[in-house]
């Protein structure tokens, strides 16, 4: 059954909403940024830990995020997935200050090409239950191809295999638009995974709850950013998310 999970997403130690293809460290110029919150990571921590809001992914988004992870997971410890950055050498030190699961993506892609080898030696030392693969993703022609480093390089990686314990899917070329969900590419997920899925970007009503329910067979979670008025947005309440977990 399709659940609404949350997010925090952090940039430079606040918590923000990005239009996920524009983030170039490279040209911090092409930015676009939806929303930044006064309020800080913990506050929305404890939103979450309060209406039982489960599998939420605090995303550090580039340096200078750390204070502010470990903020929320002191609010909700076990409660959080972290990601951003995350490796062989620090998943363990994430783990012991309060996530529930850590979350890898550009680690495993050494010059762009994925590596079952490191996915291996992190899974065998952390343990396949506490991690989740981030499978940040964009379209090539009939194609979803995961990307790294913040959404700007693509891989060798087709998305069409398992290869952890849980998915957490970025559809980039939609993410922090508000103009809908990729439903091909949520569709395909509800064939593909038999784990634990969420997938983000684009989501901009509260049908578009039943909608990712109906196209993945409840195989396929949702999560909001830009269009979440905790987040400054207009298009879905986060009472109405919580009212539809709750219903389901």
């Amino acid at each position: 059954m399709t659940r609404f999970n949350g997010c925090i997403d952090l940039h430079h130690g606040q918590v923000k909403q990005i239009v996920g293809g524009t983030l170039d460290e490279s040209a911090p110029g092409s930015l676009r940024t939806n929303f930044v919150s006064k309020e800080t990571p913990s506050y929305y921590a404890d939103l979450y830990r309060k209406n039982d809001v489960t599998r939420c992914h605090v995303i550090k988004l580039g340096p200078n995020n750390d204070d502010a992870a470990k903020d929320a997971l002191r609010t909700w410890p076990k409660g959080l997935q972290v990601g951003g950055g995350i490796n062989l050498d620090n998943a363990q030190e994430w783990l012991d200050a309060g996530a529930s699961k850590v979350i890898v993506t550009s680690y495993l892609f050494p010059d762009s090409k994925f590596s079952l080898k490191r996915l291996q030696e992190l899974s065998l030392k952390i343990g396949k239950d506490k991690l989740v693969v981030d499978v940040s993703c964009r379209r090539s022609g009939s194609q979803w191809v995961v990307a790294m480093n913040k959404w700007q390089t693509m891989t060798d990686m087709v998305v069409d295999e398992e290869y952890c314990s849980e998915f957490l899917v970025h559809a980039a070329d939609v993410e922090g638009l508000c103009n809908g969900i990729d439903e091909e590419l949520v569709r395909c997920l509800g064939q593909w995974v038999s784990i634990p899925t969420t997938y983000a970007g684009g989501g901009r009503s509260l049908d578009d709850l039943a909608l990712v329910q109906r196209l993945s067979n409840g195989n396929v979670d949702l999560t909001y950013g830009s269009s979440l008025d905790i987040f400054g947005g207009v298009g879905v309440t986060f009472e109405d998310c919580i009212n539809w977990n709750r219903s389901h």
